[in-house]
């Protein structure tokens, strides 16, 4: 899974019929001290109703799939949950 800040949304009129009804948002990867990593924005649909500034749990390939009811749904990152805190044990 990808821990990730929310950065904006995304709309497409034109799409495939099967992601009609869903939300796309666009996601900023973070390490886990909240700190952005080196990868690009990407797209996931959202399926716990974050907003833009939220960090956000990302799930990936098929089981980003099976968490939509319908696991026919050409996705490949689902927002799955919506990060409260962090906690990171520091081993210096």
């Amino acid at each position: 899974m990808i821990v990730g800040k929310v950065a904006g949304s995304l709309w497409a009129t034109r799409k495939d019929n099967k992601l009609n009804g869903l939300t796309f948002l666009v996601v900023k990867p973070l390490s886990v001290d909240g700190a952005p990593v080196q990868r690009d924005h990407f797209v996931a649909a959202d399926n716990a109703g974050a907003g833009i500034g939220d960090t956000v749990l990302v799930t990936t390939g098929s089981a980003a799939r099976t968490s939509i009811a319908n696991a026919d749904v050409p996705v490949d990152a689902v927002i799955v949950g919506i990060v409260d805190s962090i906690e990171v044990a520091r081993h210096e």
